[in-house]
Formats: C-alpha cells, sequence, structure tokens
C-alpha cells in the first residue's frame, strides 16, 4: 500500500483501496508492538486541534517546539487511537482508543496523522489545496474553508481529470523542480466527519512537478470568470494561509521553501461566480488558460 508516495507495511490491515504500481520515494512500518520506554518517555502533552469533532493532541518530551532529532513524539486522537514515533526513525506505533477501530484508524491515520508525520520528518511540505491533472500537468486550487476547492475539484475529476490531491498535497524538490506526490484516491466533495470519501480510478501514479497555482475568489452568479497573473508580494501573502503545519523550529527553512516555490511557479487568481451551473465554463477557462503557461 502506498500514501503520499510512502510504502506503509502494516500488521493491520486498513480498508482502504489504492491503485496498484504507484511510486513510491518511502517506506514506515505501522505496528501494534508499543515499546513501553517509549510511551513513558512521551512526558509533555499539549491540545493541538479539534477536528471531526474530536479532541487532539501533540505530545513529545518537552517544548515540542524545541524538539531535535531523536526525540520521541505522540500524536493522540481522543478515545480513538494514539501514534507513537521516535523523530528520525521510519516505524509508527499505534495504540488504540477505547472507541477505536480499524476504520477510524484508517482514517486518522491516512487523512490527518500522515501528513504531520511526513513533515516533522522534513519527508514534505504540505500545502492545503485541491489538485488535479490539465493534460498531465498538476495544477493546485487554494482558497480559504469553505472556498470551492472541494467542489471545484469534484467537478474536474467528474470531468475524468487525473486526482493528485482532494485536500493536502505533499510538496518536495527534485532536480531543483518543485513536485508534488499524489495523497490517496479518495476525495470529499461533502462535509461527512471520519469518512475519506469516494474512490477515484484515475489517480496520479508517479511524481510530477507543479504547473501552476489558482487562487479562487468567488464573485455573484451572474458575474464574470476572469483569471489574471499575481506577482511580486502578493503570491507569498495568498499561498502563505494554505501552508500547514508551520512549527516555529521550521518556520525558518519552510519560509525560504515557500518563497523558492513561487519565484518557480507563478500564481492565479480566478474569479468563480456561485452558480453550479457554471463550473464547466470554469473548467474550460482554466484548461484553456493552463494550456498557455509556459
Amino acid at each position: 500500500m502506498i500514501i503520499y508516495g510512502i510504502k506503509i507495511d502494516s500488521d493491520i490491515v486498513l480498508p482502504i483501496d489504492i491503485p496498484e504500481n504507484i511510486v513510491s520515494r518511502y517506506s514506515v512500518e505501522l505496528s501494534l508492538a508499543l515499546p513501553g520506554k517509549l510511551k513513558s518517555e512521551v512526558s509533555s502533552r499539549f491540545p493541538f486541534y479539534t477536528s471531526h469533532g474530536r479532541r487532539v493532541y501533540l505530545s513529545s518530551a518537552g517544548d515540542i517546539d524545541g524538539c531535535e532529532r531523536g526525540a520521541p513524539w505522540c500524536y493522540e486522537v481522543e478515545d480513538v487511537v494514539s501514534f507513537f514515533w521516535i523523530g528520525g526513525e521510519r516505524t509508527i506505533y499505534y495504540e488504540m482508543g477505547k472507541h477505536g477501530d480499524a476504520n477510524l484508524l484508517n482514517f486518522w491515520f491516512t487523512h490527518l496523522f500522515l501528513p504531520l508525520f511526513c513533515t516533522l520528518e522534513g519527508m514534505y511540505d504540505f500545502l492545503h489545496a485541491g489538485a488535479i491533472e490539465i493534460a498531465g500537468k498538476p495544477i493546485l486550487f487554494i482558497a480559504p474553508s469553505m472556498g470551492g476547492k472541494s467542489t471545484l475539484t469534484n467537478h474536474f475529476i467528474l470531468r475524468d481529470h487525473v486526482l493528485v490531491s482532494d485536500d493536502k498535497v505533499p510538496t518536495f524538490v527534485e532536480d531543483e523542480k518543485f513536485m508534488v506526490a499524489g495523497s490517496h484516491p479518495y476525495h470529499r466533495p461533502y462535509r461527512k466527519f471520519e469518512e475519506l470519501g469516494f474512490r477515484v480510478d484515475s489517480f496520479i501514479k508517479d511524481f510530477k512537478p507543479i504547473h501552476a497555482f489558482y487562487a479562487l475568489e468567488g464573485v455573484a452568479a451572474d458575474g464574470d470568470i476572469t483569471i489574471n497573473e499575481i506577482n511580486g508580494a502578493e503570491k507569498f501573502r495568498t499561498l502563505l494561509p494554505n501552508y500547514l503545519y508551520m512549527f516555529s523550529f521550521l518556520r525558518e527553512q519552510r519560509l525560504q521553501y515557500l518563497s523558492s516555490m513561487l519565484n518557480q511557479i507563478k500564481v492565479f487568481k480566478i474569479t468563480i461566480p456561485w452558480d453550479m451551473k457554471r463550473l464547466e465554463e470554469v473548467r474550460i477557462a482554466i484548461c484553456t488558460h493552463c494550456s498557455g503557461i509556459k
């Protein structure tokens, strides 16, 4: 099983259907054999966020923003599952909570824990975006929450475009190009807790360079569809809120990464009428525009 370009060797069967022949960059082990020493070394517990109706905690041996390689970590979904690991190592241990089961473990591991783990371990930088391919080139849609990313991504999927990621896009640098890996072949064009979503047949299987970003801006239902390039510092301000997991000890290197990315990749603002009947107009406009980007 390969998720986010990572080969997962697991001692529990996860209820997820992954296509064959996906390329991987890393491998990790998911194991129930949690060492007692590791669990006891995680001494500091901090509220991280609330998601899908559950409280989530991030723990380590001390101040999280001061953690170094080799530090113990724990990502705890209250009453569902806890994931433990040692910084710099590639074994992830899990411990079920009183309400935990394979389906919930699968959701939290795939949708929320792995992106955090990959960020802390320096494997990827994640962007909060929907991503599809146009003529084999990855295009990323960015917008605030409820800003139309999932709806637009879903419309492209229904028109036979290849899915890259529904929500969290893993990026990395290879041969001086900013690349994407596919997340997983599920998408959620709806708001329902603890579900991966609908399975997609057309899913990216290799790593590809990012072609462009489109920042979505809603307008009146009868408004015009316009596409304009964003330049200068506005590019940075547009993308920064969509950069996931900005821990203070990662901040400097991640800001440098984002600056380098935006020096290489173009960002465009597209106005999207709030009318579902006009989504095909939007898709055609983006496809036509994308074909002219050099």
